[in-house]
């Protein structure tokens, strides 16, 4: 009797079933599972630093709007606007006044003695602003403009006898001569005056030579502060005079640095334009980088369900 075998009945080997391909396929799907969780950790932390950076540039935005920086600028002239002299003598005696160029004064003549004035002068009285009681005399005289000729104005003042121990003049600057002039309050607007600048002193037996330089200042409201640096040369004076006098002589000159007007502003730095488009860079890659991190995690979910799908199949088919 022959036996027949039934070819659909025979059990094959496990290695036979073709397994080799899933697990092939499942090392690629784990793969692209590893690679996309690092490029989503990646984009996590790169957008991490966009939120610093928007932090730090708001920070940075903010500071320099409280702390403004100084810019200074320089303003080149031919002639200035001339300035006003005050002098406060007491009781010495204004002997000479003249106007001379390119640095040059010619040689004294008849020093203590009356001399010319061909300087613009005007006298004064007002009160004292700080004491309101004491009456105060004041000797205005214009000052230098032709800074391109190095224009100066060089004064003698003279005086009789003094009970002090030291004689010296003081004197104070201000802008333009033409406003005091021109004001309809003088007394008040000397008072103003020195109320607002600085005084100075030039002592007797000396030639004191002042260069002179003008700063601006804006102020954050708009307006504007002028100030006056000096720069001081002192020269003993010989008196050569034949008589010994007791007298006292002073000698003054007044003439302009360099010809810069110093303007000095606060100024901020920040650039609100700057950073508003630093900021949509920014925000632009906060929102590249989240969507990509929705689709990647979209794909690996996809990736997740396929796999687990030929699985199932795999294991129908296996049964």
């Amino acid at each position: 009797m022959e036996v027949h075998e039934d070819s659909s009945s025979v059990i094959l080997p496990d290695g036979e079933l073709g397994t080799t391909t899933p697990s092939l396929r499942f090392s690629k799907t784990c793969l692209k599972n590893v690679f996309s969780v690092i490029l989503l950790f990646i984009y996590l932390l790169l957008m991490a630093v966009a939120v610093f950076l928007v932090y730090q540039t708001i920070s940075d935005f903010r500071e320099k709007l409280k702390h403004p920086v100084m810019s200074v600028t320089y303003k080149e002239v031919s002639f200035y606007d001339a300035p006003g002299i005050a002098f406060y003598p007491g009781r010495a005696r204004l002997l000479s006044c003249k106007h001379h160029y390119y640095d040059h004064i010619p040689p004294l003549i008849n020093p203590g003695q009356p001399g010319d004035i061909e300087c613009t002068t005007q006298r004064i009285n007002y009160t004292d602003p700080f004491t309101n009681q004491t009456m105060k005399y004041a000797l205005v005289v214009q000052g230098p403009r032709d800074v391109k000729k190095r224009e100066l104005v060089f004064l003698q003042f003279h005086l009789n006898e003094t009970d002090q121990d030291f004689s010296a003049i003081d004197y104070l600057l201000f802008s333009s001569f033409q406003e005091f002039v021109s004001s309809p309050e003088k007394a008040k607007f000397m008072k103003d005056c020195e109320s607002s600048y600085s005084s100075w002193k030039f002592s007797a037996g000396f030639r004191t030579w002042v260069k002179m330089s003008l700063v601006k200042t804006k102020e954050e409201d708009g307006s504007e502060t002028v100030e006056f640096k000096q720069e001081t040369s002192v020269v003993n004076y010989i008196d050569q005079r034949t008589k010994p006098r007791s007298d006292q002589l002073f000698f003054v000159v007044f003439e302009w640095k360099d010809p810069f007007i110093q303007t000095v502003q606060d100024i901020i730095t920040a650039n609100p334009w700057n950073m508003i488009a630093l900021l949509c860079g920014i925000f632009l890659a906060l929102f590249k980088a989240a969507d990509f991190a929705k689709l990647s995690v979209k794909w690996m979910i996809k990736i997740r369900r396929r796999h687990l799908k030929r699985t199932r199949q795999v294991t129908n088919h296996i049964s």
